[in-house]
């Protein structure tokens, strides 16, 4: 007979299903299995960024006032306040006093400095942007170099778990030949020293995994425990450009480089901006005068400094030509030293490569056949203990090599995309 199922087995299943969904997006919610997902928990939660954001936003609300004409003042002037000469007392009032003048006084800077103070804030404005920027492709670049080694830590502690469980497997061999009277005991105590070797080397990668995970959570300014998901595994390496197109990328699209570009721009404005200072400023006024309750007379006035001080202000357009020589020759430092660095990472990454293919293509394959054979001869009786010892040592280093030659690549990787601003 079929049994039907209880009234409320619809509810369970349907709070077992939610259960098991807000499990999975707890899951996921953790970082660390992929790069993005760090570089998106970094772009929204590092507070060094977000200061330099804020910066680059209040860099950008200085260019409207810069540009800005300067507040208008208003000037009050009574004449005759202790009514001298007539039957009134002192006063304060502009109505009884001899005569009120209101003079309204807007100043108008020489032409064109307006528009250069508007340029100069505006290219201030653009080099935080770019500061903010610059700050981001570091921070991304130290996240992807600190996943690399991380997974390359959690790697290296599994193969060597893997070759200390072949290592056990090649003591119980070497324990089942002695106590045949097959083999000596050395081979035995070889094979236990071996163990105790790798079971080290455990420990400390273990220790290297631990640092790296409080590394991350560092630079993503987490607790030091907090929970980071396994690395699943390393980028692609995309194909690479020529050099020659790294170096226009690098020329174009480097933040630092663009920042000095900007402190270049905002030096040369200011320098003209100095040399208009060769010529006066202004202020227009207009002022009616009060007699009685009534206005008596309307009046106008064109005021203008004097630049005298010719000497002062030839030291300042020095200076001006100097900051400009300055940003200059900071900026073509700075895209040698790049340059040379985009040049070295080019030639480590494509090296890298290399070995890589080579340790995944020969050297691990036949470090395996190798083991396999040495393995067979061994049982045998044909080799002794220590060729099959180093046979399997020989397997730990080919895999090793490989993931070292894959780790280096990922890190020449965010190095040159760090210098060219962007991914490849």
């Amino acid at each position: 007979m079929m049994r039907h199922l209880p009234r409320s087995a619809p509810w369970m299943l349907a709070a077992i299903l939610a259960a098991s969904a807000m499990t999975a997006a707890a899951q996921e919610a953790v970082p660390g299995a992929n790069v993005d997902s760090l570089l998106n928990y970094a772009r929204t939660h590092n507070p060094e960024y977000a200061a330099m954001r804020f910066e680059a936003d209040a860099a950008s609300e200085r260019v409207l006032p810069a540009g800005a004409l300067p507040d208008p003042t208003l000037r009050v002037e009574m004449m005759d306040v202790t009514n001298r000469g007539q039957e009134s007392s002192p006063s304060l009032l502009p109505a009884r006093v001899g005569s009120t003048r209101y003079t309204v006084i807007q100043p108008l800077p020489f032409w064109g400095k307006r528009q250069l103070k508007r340029a100069v804030a505006s290219a201030e404005a653009d080099s935080a942007r770019s500061a903010a920027t610059a700050t981001w492709t570091d921070l991304a670049a130290r996240v992807k170099v600190a996943y690399a080694e991380r997974y390359r830590v959690t790697v290296s502690v599994r193969l060597t778990s893997e070759m200390l469980d072949l290592a056990r497997r090649l003591a119980q061999i070497a324990q089942a030949r002695y106590a045949s009277g097959l083999a000596p005991q050395q081979d035995v105590l070889r094979a236990q020293l071996e163990q105790t070797t790798m079971t080290s080397d455990l420990i400390a990668m273990e220790m290297d995994q631990h640092h790296m995970h409080a590394r991350i959570n560092g630079l993503l300014r987490r607790p030091d425990g907090a929970p980071l998901a396994d690395p699943v595994a390393l980028r692609p390496i995309p194909a690479l450009p020529p050099m020659e197109e790294l170096q226009q990328r690098l020329a174009e699209g480097n933040p630092q480089l663009a920042t000095q570009q900007l402190k270049l721009t905002a030096a040369e404005k200011n320098s003209e901006l100095v040399a208009r200072n060769r010529y006066p400023d202004f202020a227009l006024g207009i002022f009616p005068t009060q007699a009685g309750r009534g206005v008596s007379e309307w009046g106008v006035m064109l005021e203008l400094n004097i630049p005298l001080q010719q000497d002062s202000r030839r030291a300042q357009e020095r200076e001006a030509r100097a900051m400009i020589a300055a940003a200059q020759a900071r900026r073509e430092a700075l895209h040698t030293q790049m340059a040379s660095e985009l040049a070295l990472d080019f030639a480590a990454l494509e090296a890298a490569l290399r070995t890589e293919a080579l340790a995944r293509v020969s050297l691990k394959p036949q470090s395996e056949l190798n083991y396999q054979s040495a393995l067979v001869a061994y049982q045998n009786g044909k080799v002794d203990f220590a060729t099959l010892l180093e046979a399997q040592r020989q397997i730990r280093r080919s895999r090793l090599e490989e993931l070292k030659a894959q780790v280096e690549a990922q890190l020449r990787l965010a190095d040159i995309e760090r210098l060219i601003g962007e991914d490849l």
